[in-house]
Parts: C-alpha cells; structure tokens; sequence
C-alpha cells in the first residue's frame, strides 16, 4: 500500500510500504477514508523531536472496516468509524479511569500510545490506505453509514475532542470569559468549544490573519494580533482584571510577533499575565522532554523559564496533557448529527496523498489556505 514515510527533516516521502495485517484477534483493519495533517506532525515534520527516519505519520484517521479478528464483537466489516489519536486497552486502571491518553499497556515503559508519532508506541500511522486498529472495539467509534459529514467526524480523531478537552482542563462554564491562544486548528476547535460551553467573551491571540478571521467569524472570537499589540495588555484593557480562564494552544515552539525567535515559555507566561487572579488554564500545546532544535540548552531537555511566582500568587491553576479522545467523541459525534457543531469550518483543503509531501511544506510555512489539509488516500 501508499503510506507517507518520514525520511528526516522537512523531508516526507509517499512510498509503497507493507500492507497491515491482523497480528491480534481483538485487531481490525481500517480502509482510510480520509486523514488529516496535524500540527503535532510539523514538529516531527521539522526534525524538533526525536522521530527516526521510517514513521509512518498519520493520527487524524477515518474510515470503513475491512476486515476484523476474532474476537472483535462490536464491529463488522463494512462499518464507517474514526479512531481517537489514542491507542488504548479500555482495560488498564487508567482507561477505567477515563484517561485513555495516558493507557498503561499500549507503550511499554510509557503512559500512552498513538498512531505514527514518536515514542508513542509501535503503531504505524494511517496517512496511508489501510491501517491496523489494536483494540478495535474499543479504540474505533462507529460512525452512521454513508458519506455524510466526512470531514467533520474526520476532526473527531483528534482537534475537536482535544480542542474541548482545553476547555474541560480550564472549567470553562457559562458566562466566562477565555483567552485562546493560538488560532491554529486546535485554537480554533478551542475557542470553538467555549463558545458551544456558553463562554460570554473569547479572544483569540495569533498574528495570521486568516487565521484570527476564521475565529472571529465561526467562534465570535476577538481577535488579537501580537505583532501589532501587547495581548496581555490588550486583553487586560478589555477586561476586569483578566479572563476567567486561558488556553494554550501553541506549545513550546511559540515566536515572537516581531521575527521568527522562538521563547518556548512564551505563551505559558502570557496567560498567567492575561488571566484574572484565581482563573485557570488548559494547556493542549505541545511541550516535550527533549527539542533536538531547542533555543537554549535548558529547554533541549524541557526545562523553561516559567513565571511561576506570579502563577502562585495569582492563586492559579493549571490542566495540562494530550486529550483523552474517548471521553468526548460520542458525544461530540452526536453534536455533528444534530446539526449543532460543524467542526469541518477548519478544514481549508482536501488533497490526494500523492499531495501530502507538497501539503506538509505549505503548512509548515503557515501558507494561506492551508489552515487544515485533509488527504484522501483513494484519489
């Protein structure tokens, strides 16, 4: 089959690779349908991370089974269904628990698994034609029948259900006001999801302005343009003293509004600057242990500047860590069939993935109309 192979830095490749196959009785093998490039991959993509050469990318996946093992006892071939990024056991204390990111079993030696992304386990990602789904009843929500609302149950692997899981991380509740930084595909499922969660007022801190556009219009977003103003400034002009709450969308690869500097701190210190005192913050963005590519020694071993005596006497808390996928893709699935959310807003192109290499490059360089690339692997 066609799969995109990560060669090294800023190079990927589509490439024939093996086909999978059943290697479990509780496995199923998935006929992509559509999967999507996340900005998680563009730190894989750019050679930030410790990724080896060989990764199959892919954990934004879709589609229909193909075929089963025997002890699958839900599914059948033939069902449409999306994989959270998430690979987990369902049995573990931790996905008891509900807290399906950080499976116990799927990794050895580390809480969590997911398809095709360094240290995340074995498991081959699915920007490719098939894909082996481990745990297949568990790991694989099945979606109705057709081809309705493809791109939208497609954002149920993982951007929408991360996107909420920011706000469930910083309690938003109705009435609140939330400061969402960075208006990339997360971003915007977050401010997203606080508007759905009756936030009163969002603001939106980017310096794309396509990007600040798209969640001033779908999410009543304000935006706030940090290359042309101070947001911490900015936001607390227009509010009492802060927003209730704030979300990190961005990660430890923020920059600077007026260069390209990296301050991998940068968006952690600015919500507790922008935050009332006794607010909380949900940080989604991504932050590692080791960044090959790091500004500083101390942050190539994950060690940042964090304000953290003014966090402390603010009284702030903080939620932090990947979205658990499986607590909020029903439910969020069923927003989508009702006719409430329509996450699809965010997705700016759909491409073969005979594309995909062409894709990661403009992507990567925040090119205008690439806000969210889709890839069919059957075009």
């Amino acid at each position: 089959m066609r799969a995109l192979v990560y060669n090294g830095a800023y190079d990927v490749s589509v490439e024939e690779v093996d086909d999978p196959a059943i290697e479990a009785p509780t496995d199923a093998i998935v006929r992509i349908t559509s999967t999507a490039i996340c900005g998680s991959d563009l730190h894989m993509y750019e050679g930030r991370t410790g990724a080896e050469p060989g990764i199959v990318f892919g954990h934004e996946n879709m589609g229909v089974v193909e075929a089963v093992g025997d002890g699958v006892a839900d599914l059948s071939v033939g069902d449409r269904v999306v994989m959270p990024f998430n690979v987990a056991c369902g049995f573990c204390k931790n996905c008891e628990d509900g807290k399906t990111g950080f499976c116990l079993t799927v990794n050895e030696g580390f809480a969590g698994g997911a398809y095709g992304y360094v240290s995340m386990g074995p498991y081959r990602g699915g920007q490719a034609e098939y894909l082996r789904v481990p745990f297949a009843d568990f790991n694989a929500l099945r979606l109705p029948a057709g081809d309705d609302h493809e791109h939208d149950f497609a954002m149920l692997a993982d951007i929408f259900p991360t996107g909420y899981h920011a706000t469930e991380l910083a309690d938003v509740s109705p009435g609140d006001t939330v400061a969402v930084y960075g208006a990339g595909p997360v971003g915007q499922m977050a401010a997203y999801s606080a508007m759905l969660r009756g936030a009163s007022q969002i603001f939106m801190v980017d310096k794309v302005a396509e990007r600040l556009a798209m969640a001033e219009e779908h999410s009543g977003a304000v935006p706030v343009d940090f290359g042309r103003v101070d947001p911490v400034e900015f936001i607390l002009d227009a509010t009492d003293g802060g927003t209730d709450k704030g979300i990190d969308a961005v990660g430890y690869q923020a920059q600077t509004g007026e260069d390209t500097d990296e301050v991998p701190a940068m968006v952690l210190n600015n919500l507790v600057g922008s935050t009332r005192a006794t607010g909380r913050l949900g940080v989604v963005g991504l932050y590692v242990p080791s960044d090959p590519g790091a500004p500083t020694e101390e942050a190539a071993e994950g060690r940042l500047l964090f304000e953290v005596g003014s966090f402390f006497e603010k009284g702030l808390s903080m939620g932090t860590g990947q979205a658990d996928v499986k607590s909020y893709n029903r439910e969020l699935r069923d927003l989508i069939v009702a006719g409430r959310a329509t996450p699809s807003f965010v997705v700016s192109k759909r491409v073969p993935l005979a594309e995909a290499p062409d894709a990661y490059e403009r992507f990567d360089k925040r090119e205008e109309g690439y806000t969210k690339v889709v890839l069919d692997p059957a075009a």
